[in-house]
């Protein structure tokens, strides 16, 4: 979608509508008994760096607890004669609800601690009152409704990042370029609406202090909907039959459900619920889990959820969802990551189409200050001109061309790019550029091994990720090849490069290092479903899983 500046400011919404918005506003509020996280008073918990792909993205950037809008320039960060010329973000929803999978486990454990009756039949339960009990009174007020959507404060993360992203590039994210916004969103609407709340945090950006209208008010619109580009996955056959709709798919996650660590934790949080362990498994104990992160990403409070944890807890279902993550969707099987090649190009086809606008640009500009302007009109208007006069024609006349055919004249048609997905659309292009591989795959058996691992999914992917693809063009790069150059952002921080650990790559040198990917990775090859190896039985899963 390419925004259109807006023509006019509305000033007011219709009564019947506002009165509308203001009693929605409240029942919810009623329903979810919600009050969101003030940034003067910060609420943490310990367990809050293990919470995987529902993890704050303020947690991964700290700072943003005390003074959330404010930008951060990575001292890695290009800047002198080296102008940045366009932006490709590729960008994670917001902070959302639990989907009603989620909801219907956590109704189901909530159901069980209920059932256990008064606590004072139990030993050791005189005048104690656990977390077991705690957790029986807490208002269950997820709704199957929720359902995945986005929240308040996932409209907030965007705003937030749209001014902190516009103050860090004041060159990309000027009022006049605003109207050339493009814009594209995953079909699913926690990423429309993150999409809108983004525009509505530019609009907070350039108008400060006036109310944004709705998006489908303003001239641009809403984000245009691409679900081949961010959800990629959703579209290759072979990911789907062979990944997703494959019951030996996971086998290592499966495995680790019943392996020594996560019965240990079983048993601790069975002990601590007072519930019987039998009526426990793997799959509520992880959705209890991130009931505590859901409490503190949503509202903002460290509900008794969290005090049924402790930091080894923590760390073994971090684990268990990385599990997941890696063989769902990152290194566990090559076609997760290849699966993703058309997102990949169509970076690449952004940023190769604002070099050719910029070499353009470039040639017209000497074009019109040498050849067609200045030389020629140096002979119309010096005749009859001497000395200071003649230089005084000459010097107005530059100044002439340069305003009437340059000034305002924008090189680049679309000098930033945003596009909106999810934690399984990042993972997988990171993956493919070589992010964050360890040494060994993650497997069911080496939960110690993997202690320190880089794949750790809460620190990549965290709710309203972001990765940033910035092209600069240097004015005095002594090559050409040196005049164009690319630098990509994890989180608002400077991603080495995998290969080099370089913070800055010649742009033909980037695609040349991902020369195979660019041009051998056609998705509708590497989608297409081969023979099954039968050979493959349930001993050989996890020497299969890399075939």
């Amino acid at each position: 979608m390419l925004c259109g500046t807006p023509g006019f400011l509305r000033a007011s919404v219709a009564p019947a509508a506002a009165l509308a918005a203001a009693l929605a506003a409240a029942l919810f509020s009623s329903l979810a008994h919600c009050s969101l996280l003030e940034p003067r008073d910060p609420v943490t918990s310990v367990l809050s760096p293990y919470f995987g792909t529902k993890t704050r993205y303020e947690d991964v950037n700290p700072r943003l607890l005390s003074d959330p809008e404010a930008p951060r320039r990575d001292p890695e960060l290009l800047e002198g004669t080296c102008t940045p010329v366009q932006l490709v973000a590729l960008i994670r929803h917001g902070t959302r609800y639990p989907t009603a999978k989620q909801i219907s486990k956590l109704r189901q454990l909530h159901g069980l601690l209920q059932a256990r009756g008064p606590a004072d039949g139990r030993p050791g339960s005189a005048g104690s009152r656990g977390p077991g009990a705690a957790l029986t009174d807490w208002p269950l007020w997820y709704a199957d409704w929720m359902d995945g959507q986005l929240v308040e404060k996932g409209r907030q993360d965007m705003r937030q990042l749209a001014l902190r992203l516009a103050s860090l590039f004041p060159a990309l994210f000027t009022r006049e370029n605003y109207g050339r916004l493009r814009l594209v969103t995953s079909s699913k609407h926690r990423c429309m609406d993150s999409g809108a709340a983004f525009l509505q945090g530019l609009w907070q950006h350039y108008y400060p202090g006036l109310s944004p209208p709705d998006v489908a008010d303003m001239e641009c619109g809403p984000p245009r909907v691409n679900d081949k580009l961010m959800r990629f996955f959703d579209h290759c056959e072979k990911f789907l039959t062979e990944v997703e709709r494959n019951a030996t798919a996971l086998y290592h996650v499966e495995a680790f459900k019943t392996g020594p660590e996560m019965q240990n934790t079983l048993k601790k949080v069975a002990a601590t619920l007072e519930v019987p362990v039998n009526d426990l498994n793997a799959d509520l104990i992880q959705v209890a889990f991130f009931t505590c992160s859901f409490d503190l990403a949503i509202r903002g409070v460290k509900s008794p959820w969290c005090d049924v944890f402790d930091i080894d807890d923590a760390k073994v279902l971090e684990y268990l969802n990385d599990l997941k993550q890696y063989w769902k969707r990152s290194y566990g099987y090559t076609i997760n990551s290849r699966s993703s090649c058309t997102l990949f190009q169509d970076i690449f086809q952004h940023l190769d189409k604002a070099v050719e606008q910029q070499q353009r640009f470039a040639y017209r500009k000497t074009y019109l200050l040498t050849v067609g302007g200045v030389n020629h009109a140096e002979k119309e208007t010096v005749k009859g001109c001497e000395g200071d006069l003649a230089a005084t024609s000459v010097t107005s006349l530059i100044a002439r061309v340069d305003s009437a055919d340059l000034a305002g004249s924008q090189p680049v048609s679309s000098p930033v790019i945003l596009q909106f997905g999810h934690a399984e659309t990042l993972l997988p292009l990171l993956s493919l550029m070589g992010y964050f591989k360890d040494k060994e795959p993650l497997t069911a058996y080496n939960y110690k091994k993997q202690m320190h691992r880089k794949f750790r999914s809460g620190h990549i992917v965290p709710y309203a990720s972001n990765l940033i693809f910035v092209l600069y063009h240097c004015e005095n790069a002594k090559t050409p090849k040196e005049e164009f150059q690319v630098q990509m952002l994890l989180n608002e921080k400077v991603l080495p490069l995998a290969h080099s650990q370089e913070t800055v790559s010649l742009y033909e040198d980037m695609k040349n290092h991902y020369k195979d990917i660019l041009q051998n990775c056609q998705t509708n090859e590497e989608c297409k479903l081969t023979k099954l190896n039968h050979s493959c039985g349930v001993s050989r899963k996890f020497e299969c899983a890399f075939l």
